[in-house]
This record gives structure tokens, C-alpha cells and sequence, in this order.
């Protein structure tokens, strides 16, 4: 796996939307707060339009994309929001430039289309984090987590007084981190983007599901191989769950536990990072060593 440089005070991010639409005044807090870093930003030409839910056309959003990835100043792109939109133009991008000179790509939610791409085409390490829409409202620890990682500090979690320890399967296991959203990584089985599971370990969270959609795309998963040859297996934030008047009657971590419950790898509830506040960074492609005991960690090489 390839690392993009990690930032200094002085450098460049840029801020664009492959998805939903925002408002400059949605994206002041984020700018203030990596000023505060000493990190300059810039927006896309494009950033403000507006089309029913995107920010702008396909046409637009791909050349805000694009020319963040072909500028040389720009040394990482902080995405503006998630919702959806990315996979109408993730196959419009030309990577030459960026394989070249990778920087940061900073998103999770719909940006795992480009997280999920990337780590299948071209090995290149992605981050997993806050977008601009969500950064100022998460936790002070959340933020300086996100200041460690881009500046190249060393990460380290520790997950102690796990609610789901009943279910967590205990274990220790080395391997790239890979993943997302699940309900994106299940929109992206068959394509050039469906990332390879193979020895990795994998990282899910959702919001706002019906759990029999949940128990369909862990099944779809399961059939298309992507989990039985994992080395272990993360879940963090499964929000806002729905069930039908006729109840499917689990958790989602119970339907996810259901699903993998032949396989022998260590398996862990309840990370902090998803659609939560406390949403952790991770970095996707870096290898990491997760433990799954009493208390859990989870660490960065």
C-alpha cells in the first residue's frame, strides 16, 4: 500500500462534493476549525450549486473531483457531505495524476465509493473520517484523532466496557483495513469497484435501515465471498434501525453475528465510528492489529 504524504502547517485541502448539495455556510466551521491547524483551504468551483438533492450535474461535481486531484497545491480533499451521488461519477475520474502524487482523501458514508475503488485499483490509503458537513460537530477527540492522522502521529485505539461483549468474538488478528458503509459496499458487489476482502479486515457501519435490508446484504456478502477469508471483522455504528409491523426480531449486530457465526476470525461490536459523533478516523489499506478481549484495541502501523 502506498501512504499519500502526510500534511505540515501550510498546505492546501480542498473541499468538494461528489454527492449532496451544501452551503457555504455549512462548510465555515470546518475551514475555521483547519485554520486552526494552519491548513489553508479552497472549494471547488462547483461546491454551491445546487441540482434537486446534488451539488450540481454529474459534470460538475466530477470536475470539482478532478481538479482537486490534479492540482499539485492540493495536498489532501476533505469531502463536503455524503447522502449520494459518488458512484454517478466515480468511473468519469481520470487517476493519472492522482497514482502519480496521491494525497489524502478524507470521507466515509457515500465517499466509500471512492475509498472502496481506490483500495481495489490502485493501493493507495484512504481515511475514513468526518466530512466538512459533519467535522464541527463531532467530539474534541474525534477532531484531534483527525489531526494525528493527516500529520502522520501514530494511532491507537482503546474500546474498554463494550455493551456487545457478549457477542464479540475474542481474538487477535493483523491485516490492511478495508470497508465502509454496508449498504454501499453491497451497491458495489460485481463492479470494478467491489473491494477484495481477502486476508483484510473489514470495517462496517450503516444508518437508517430496515433490518431484513441488513440480513439481505450481509447475505449478499456472504454469497459473493467477501466474507469467509477475512482476518477479523469490525462493526461500528448501526443507527436508527427500522423494523416492519410484521418484526424481524434482531439487532443489527445480532443479524451480522448470525451471519459470520461459521467462521473463526475475532469479531468486534460497537467501534466508535460511523454515523455517530464520536466517529473515529481509520485509515483504510494501513495495516492494523485488532484484539478483541475484555478490552478491546485497535492499532495502526
Amino acid at each position: 500500500m502506498t501512504t499519500p504524504a502526510y500534511l505540515k502547517s501550510g498546505d492546501k485541502v480542498a473541499i468538494v462534493s461528489t454527492a449532496r448539495k451544501v452551503s457555504e455556510a455549512e462548510m465555515t466551521p470546518a475551514v475555521e476549525l483547519l485554520k486552526q491547524w494552519g491548513i489553508e483551504t479552497a472549494f471547488g468551483k462547483n461546491l454551491f450549486n445546487q441540482l434537486n438533492q446534488f451539488a450540481g450535474t454529474d459534470e460538475d461535481r466530477t470536475q470539482d473531483f478532478q481538479d482537486a486531484l490534479n492540482d499539485p497545491s492540493v495536498k489532501a480533499i476533505l469531502f463536503a457531505r455524503g447522502g449520494y451521488g459518488t458512484v454517478r461519477i466515480i468511473d468519469k475520474i481520470d487517476w493519472s495524476a492522482f497514482k502519480i502524487n496521491p494525497k489524502w482523501l478524507i470521507g466515509f458514508s457515500d465517499v466509500t465509493v471512492t475509498h472502496s475503488h481506490v483500495q481495489k485499483n490502485f493501493g493507495i490509503e484512504t481515511l475514513h473520517a468526518p466530512m466538512a458537513f459533519n467535522l464541527p460537530k463531532s467530539t474534541n477527540e474525534v477532531k484531534q484523532k483527525l489531526r494525528q492522522a493527516l500529520f502522520g502521529e501514530k494511532l491507537q485505539y482503546e474500546i474498554s466496557e463494550n455493551i456487545f461483549s457478549d457477542i464479540n468474538r475474542p481474538g487477535e488478528c493483523t491485516g490492511e483495513l478495508v470497508g465502509g458503509n454496508l449498504s454501499i459496499l453491497y451497491s458495489l458487489l460485481g463492479s470494478s469497484s467491489s473491494i477484495d476482502t481477502n486476508g483484510k479486515i473489514l470495517f462496517l457501519e450503516d444508518l437508517d435501515e430496515y433490518l431484513y435490508h441488513i440480513d439481505r446484504m450481509m447475505m449478499a456478502l456472504k454469497r459473493a465471498g467477501k466474507l469467509y477469508k477475512l482476518a477479523g471483522l469490525i462493526v461500528g455504528g448501526m443507527n436508527d434501525m427500522k423494523d416492519n409491523k410484521v418484526r424481524f426480531n434482531k439487532t443489527a449486530e445480532e443479524i451480522i453475528s448470525e451471519a459470520v457465526s461459521e467462521y473463526n476470525y475475532p469479531l468486534l461490536f460497537g467501534f466508535p465510528a460511523g454515523h455517530v459523533r464520536n466517529n473515529m478516523p481509520l485509515i483504510f489499506g494501513r495495516k492494523v492489529n485488532l484484539k478483541v478481549v475484555e478490552d478491546s484495541s485497535l492499532s495502526f502501523s
